[in-house]
C-alpha cells in the first residue's frame, strides 16, 4: 500500500517536499516512481529510483529542480521540489513496479499506486 503526502499551496519559487509511505513491503524491493497529471492533461512521468537505490531517472522537466530519493529505514520515497513553477501543478501519484530499463517512465508498467497529493503552484 502506497500513500503520499505533503502537498500543497506555494507560490512560484517556493518548495515542497512530497513522502510516499509504502506498507506491507520492503521499498527495496520496488522500482518506485513519482508521477503527476494536471487538470485535463495525461499522467505523466516525474521521477523514479530503481529497486537497487543505484539509479534515477527524471523528465527533462523537472531535472535540476526537483530530487527524488529512498529513505530504507523508514520505508518511504520522498520528492524535493523546489523553484516550483505554476506548470508543477497537479496531483502527484507515487507507483511502485518491478521494471526493466525501457519501461521506467511507462505509468502503465507500474501496478502499485496511492492516491495522489495535490501541489499547486501560484504564479
Amino acid at each position: 500500500q502506497l500513500q503520499a503526502s505533503g502537498g500543497g499551496l506555494v507560490q512560484a519559487g517556493g518548495s515542497l517536499r512530497l513522502s510516499c509511505v509504502v506498507s506491507g513491503e520492503t521499498v527495496r524491493r520496488y522500482d518506485m516512481a513519482w508521477f503527476r497529471q494536471a487538470p485535463g492533461k495525461e499522467r505523466e512521468f516525474v521521477a523514479a529510483i530503481r529497486w537497487s537505490g543505484g539509479t534515477i531517472y527524471y523528465a527533462d522537466s523537472v531535472k535540476g529542480r526537483f530530487t527524488i530519493s529512498r529513505d530504507t529505514t523508514k520505508n518511504t520515497v520522498d520528492l524535493q521540489l523546489n523553484s516550483l513553477k505554476a506548470e508543477d501543478t497537479a496531483v502527484y501519484y507515487c507507483a511502485a513496479g518491478r521494471l526493466i530499463t525501457s519501461t521506467i517512465r511507462s505509468r502503465d508498467a507500474y501496478y502499485y499506486w496511492g492516491p495522489g497529493t495535490l501541489v499547486t503552484v501560484s504564479s
